[in-house]
């Protein structure tokens, strides 16, 4: 069964950094389309990072670019979001999401919370 767990959420302050990671289980991330999604109260969810499954294609939204960093652990079967330097405008609960490579199927995770606060 395919499942998604996030975690590394909490309150950090400003300048602060933060690990997020996903446990995928039922299936081989590595294979997958991995990525990072937020959505703040009252807000629209945002992509935020992604990894392919192949060449290390890497890419991130232009208000994280320089701070967060997206990474597998293919041993652990996660996916990771390394966030530095972190804002209050961080603040969001963060999702991870897997593509399939051939049905091209989207799955989720329930989503950690960041906050970002002095």
């Amino acid at each position: 069964q395919v499942q998604l767990v996030e975690s590394g959420g909490g309150v950090v302050q400003p300048g602060g950094s933060l690990r997020l990671s996903c446990v995928a289980s039922g299936f081989t991330c590595s294979d997958y389309t991995m990525s990072w999604y937020r959505q703040a109260p009252g807000k629209e969810r945002e992509l935020v990072a992604y990894s392919t499954d192949f060449h290390g294609l890497t890419d991130y939204a232009d208000s994280v670019k320089g701070r967060f960093t997206i990474y597998r652990d293919n041993a652990k079967n996660t996916v990771a979001l390394q966030m530095n330097s972190l804002k209050p405008e961080d603040t969001a609960v963060y999702y991870c999401k897997a593509i399939a490579p051939m049905s091209r199927r989207t799955y989720w995770g329930q989503g950690t919370q960041v906050t970002v606060s002095s």
